[in-house]
């Protein structure tokens, strides 16, 4: 891990001046910590809100900017506005980060960075394509970093239980593809995980809302103690206002390739 950090840190070095793109996730800001120890007064953090972005993840941006001494710029990039966006189509991620880094253009005055790892690239990521087409850098994958080694850095600088955050894609992506995209869909299953979480400190939940109806994943262990929980069964049923069924997680499972 010495290595890599050393590579990371020479990567940053070489960049005049940076705009870190920071979603709230354990990625984005472990790279924005890492940039700040390098560059100082040279890079800016940048956070965008929406419907789509859980609001702990931007009080979690905040609380670290403030503790740290980030120059942080808070910001809509406006992809509800978006039509391509709000069609929920299986490239929505393209649009999403389109008009995320299109907004960002406009407070950034350096090179836009992101927070993508290695293990991103194995996966179907329309996003990078936007990425490429704003000239936006990854210096985890330019270091050879991966999810793993993320975490082991946040731990090392001291970022506590940032390095144990559990990956959460946009609260878009609980959406099966080809359901439109409304802000108080996105809410009702921000509310519904929350109650879930509280409840049963899950790994990991999901409210996925499907052509069929709506699904909760969760691990093992909690579906487990959830088929248990009639009571709480019951609470999510209420809160979504109609039939909820309960079963395994799945990565990506509410996306449906074109």
């Amino acid at each position: 891990m010495n290595d890599k950090l050393l590579r990371l840190r020479a990567i940053l070095a070489q960049i005049a001046r940076a705009d870190v793109a920071v979603s709230g996730g354990v990625d984005s800001l472990t790279l924005a910590t890492v940039a700040h120890d390098v560059l100082g007064d040279h890079v800016r953090m940048h956070h965008a809100v929406s419907p789509a972005v859980p609001p702990e993840a931007t009080a979690r941006t905040r609380a670290l900017a403030a503790a740290r001494g980030w120059t942080l710029a808070v910001f809509d990039a406006g992809e509800f506005a978006d039509a391509r966006y709000r069609a929920n189509p299986s490239d929505r991620c393209f649009f999403c980060k389109t008009n995320l880094y299109g907004a960002l253009a406009a407070h950034a005055g350096g090179t836009v960075l992101s927070g993508t790892n290695t293990d991103d690239l194995g996966d179907y990521r329309p996003g990078l394509k936007a990425a490429a087409e704003h000239g936006v850098r990854h210096p985890f994958v330019e270091a050879g970093i991966d999810k793993a080694t993320v975490r082991q850095l946040a731990a090392r600088l001291g970022l506590g239980a940032v390095a144990e955050l559990p990956s959460s894609p946009c609260l878009s992506s609980r959406i099966e593809t080809g359901i439109r995209v409304e802000p108080d869909m996105l809410a009702l299953v921000h509310r519904a995980e929350r109650l879930v979480a509280d409840a049963l400190a899950p790994t990991t939940v999901r409210c996925r809302v499907r052509a069929d109806g709506v699904v909760i994943e969760l691990d093992q262990e909690a579906l487990g103690r959830m088929q248990r929980e009639a009571a709480l069964a019951d609470q999510v049923r209420t809160l979504v206002g109609g039939p909820v069924r309960f079963a395994a997680y799945r990565t990506g499972s509410a996306f449906l390739r074109a």
